[in-house]
């Protein structure tokens, strides 16, 4: 492997964060559009699975005002006050989402007794994300083609087909990136938001009465009456707050104050408009719990109504995967997983990228989602386990940063921390109810990942650890090879750590009998920073008789191109050209083994195999093939 993270070396100064540099309202129209696509198509079902999901409540006043206050108090408390006003704020160079977090913790605290629960918690947040990206698009795109039905009974049968016709065009065209039809994004989602608090305007005027439901107290007494059912129920009172933590993951796009300001001004207010005009409706008609997201509407607007909610749940879904191959690709940089083809999709967005692994992988497991469960009822019960598991590692993660980072006032810390620590439990253990009834998906989906990555960086550190032990000095080997034949122009030697002579170059030599005479020994030392400037991405010495070491820094959203960055090296032997270097790569054959205690046999096999399945290095590293050399040599793990 030939990039590493945290090398015993001087950090580059990391790139300051200079934020998006559109408008404010053109910012924002973006922000509506992408990050509040999964959180606003959260009607089309929150409010239904309330009353008729695996724990249904009678559909009387005590209960629709009793889960109307916990929704717009969820709202409140989860989303307002947890991620806009507390955890905005801890962006790692304007970034943010697990990884970003763990990056930003870990490097203020350094190496402590903590570190090690750091890592294992951002990467378990990280693998239940994948859940999400999973059901989402599943539950979203299926709960709007619902809305048929009531448009005409017959056409039921043909849910699941349109859904999945849907979804397999969603994914089919993630190769030609968001960039062409993201400026459609923001006016979509717009309309959509404007259609939810006109429908919810029309039947609050029916029963104004259900503006009560602004009173907290609504919820202290349907937990009075019966806190049984009251806690159960907050498993499907959260679904009204599933992708909150979008908000926070795709910060970095727009920036603090564009989310911030969106969700205060426009989605929050839209969206509890529909909630409590889907209440008003539920007041004078309970049997329009089927569906009450549909039956706001009268008869003639139910069609453009369906067609209005598929659009954004589309988008909803883009968004998720888009955050999918982010994610994959700070997990890959970081060390996480093995490289993956990354193809990007946009000239001017260097964040848009497509992952086809990914994407494809997606797609199978959301139609094995929709084929399996069928209805969206069914769905929901699998949904929010993996959501509410992500928001309490974020808690956890926000207490280290609050205490030991910001440094607060520790009883203010505490209270805080407290309550966002309370409200996620309660949510989560109500979640854990679902499990038998399909919330064992997503923690079975977290739990392959998991293991999956921990054992990729385990694996790695074993390795690395295998070759370093192996490793001659530089100076050492320098001495021994005073007398070898040296042939023209440059050859660059990649090496995963910043001491010692590579095994690549140590088997050329030994086979070849000659050297360079520019010899390089390039690092690529991936920084817990999303961003590296160019002027500290480069660093190099000379090491004596046409020796030099190289190390190229990189943030862990920045883009690996090596031939173009070391256009800027600076060393005896002339400017460097391309087609007068040849770039040696050491290709490792992993052989797992019993008698080194580094990891269970299984892991082991699971290691080797995934080491087999990465991309080529000279992809990964954007290395024209022509002038590549692969050196080959088995370790042991």
């Amino acid at each position: 492997m030939e990039t590493i993270l945290n090398a015993p070396s001087a950090p580059a100064q990391p790139a300051p964060h200079n934020g998006p540099k559109d408008r404010l309202p053109v910012l924002m129209l973006g922000a509506i559009g992408v990050v509040f696509g999964d959180i606003g198509t959260s009607p089309l079902y929150a409010l239904k699975e309330s009353f008729i999901g695996p724990h249904p409540l009678s559909v009387d006043r005590l209960h629709i005002f009793g889960v109307l206050s916990l929704i717009f108090w969820s709202l409140m408390l989860i989303v307002t006050i947890k991620y806009v006003l507390v955890a905005m704020r801890a962006d790692n160079r304007g970034e943010g989402g697990s990884f970003a977090l763990l990056a930003l913790v870990s490097r203020h605290m350094g190496a402590n007794r903590w570190g090690g629960t750091l890592v294992v918690l951002g990467v378990l947040a990280a693998s239940m994300f994948y859940g999400d990206a999973m059901l989402t698009p599943a539950i979203s795109v299926l709960s709007a083609v619902e809305g048929l039905t009531l448009v005409q009974s017959n056409l039921a049968p043909l849910v699941v087909p349109i859904a999945v016709v849907i979804l397999i065009a969603l994914f089919l065209i993630q190769s030609r990136g968001t960039a062409r039809v993201g400026a459609v994004f923001g006016p979509v989602v717009l309309i959509y938001f404007a259609t939810l608090a006109t429908l919810g305007v029309f039947n609050i005027v029916q029963q104004p009465q259900i503006l009560g439901i602004l009173s907290p107290h609504w919820a202290v007494e349907f937990f009075a009456h019966d806190p049984r059912t009251a806690f159960l129920a907050m498993g499907s009172v959260f679904l009204a707050v599933t992708g909150a933590e979008t908000l926070y993951a795709d910060m970095g796009h727009f920036g603090r104050k564009a989310v911030g300001l969106s969700w205060l001004t426009v989605a929050y207010p839209c969206l509890i408009l529909n909630y409590m005009g889907q209440g008003a409706l539920l007041l004078g008609n309970p049997a329009a719990v089927e569906n009450p997201f549909y039956l706001m509407a009268p008869d003639w607007a139910r069609l453009p109504l369906v067609i209005i909610a598929t659009a954004a749940t589309i988008i909803a879904s883009q968004a998720v995967i888009s955050g999918a191959f982010s994610v994959t690709h700070q997990a890959i940089q970081l060390g996480f997983l093995p490289r993956l083809r990354t193809l990007h999709t946009s000239e001017k967005a260097a964040g848009q990228i497509y992952i086809p692994a990914i994407n494809w992988s997606l797609l199978i497991m959301v139609l094995v989602l929709v084929l399996g469960f069928r209805e969206s009822t069914r769905l929901a019960s699998a949904y929010g386990i993996s959501v509410v598991g992500t928001m309490l590692i974020t808690a956890v993660m926000l207490a280290f940063l609050l205490f030991k980072v910001w440094g607060w006032n520790r009883w203010l810390a505490t209270a805080t921390i407290g309550a966002f620590l309370l409200v996620d439990s309660i949510y989560f253990l109500s979640n854990i109810a679902k499990i038998p009834d399909g919330g064992w998906f997503p923690l079975v989906v977290a739990g392959v990942l998991f293991t999956v990555l921990t054992t990729w960086a385990k694996g790695r550190r074993l390795m690395q650890r295998g070759m370093d032990d192996a490793a001659m000095p530089l100076d050492v080997f320098i001495r021994s090879a005073a007398s070898a034949h040296r042939v023209r122009n440059t050859a660059v030697f990649m090496s995963a750590a910043q001491e010692g002579v590579p095994a690549a170059l140590l088997h050329n030599f030994k086979h070849n009998q000659v050297l360079h005479e520019r010899v390089l020994i390039l690092t690529v030392h991936i920084e817990e920073v999303p961003t590296v400037e160019s002027a500290s991405r480069l660093e190099q010495s000379d090491a004596g008789q046409g020796f030099h070491r190289v190390i190229l820094r990189y943030g862990f959203m920045d883009e690996v191109d090596v031939p173009r960055d070391l256009a800027a090296l600076d060393c005896p032997g002339g400017p460097f050209d391309m087609m007068k270097t040849s770039f040696f790569l050491g290709r490792q054959k992993l052989v797992a083994s019993a008698e080194k205690p580094g990891m269970a046999l299984w892991r082991e096999h699971l290691f080797a195999w995934m080491s087999r399945s990465s991309e080529s290095a000279m992809e990964f590293f954007r290395i024209p093939t022509n002038r590549v050399v692969e050196l080959g040599s088995q370790v042991q793990i």
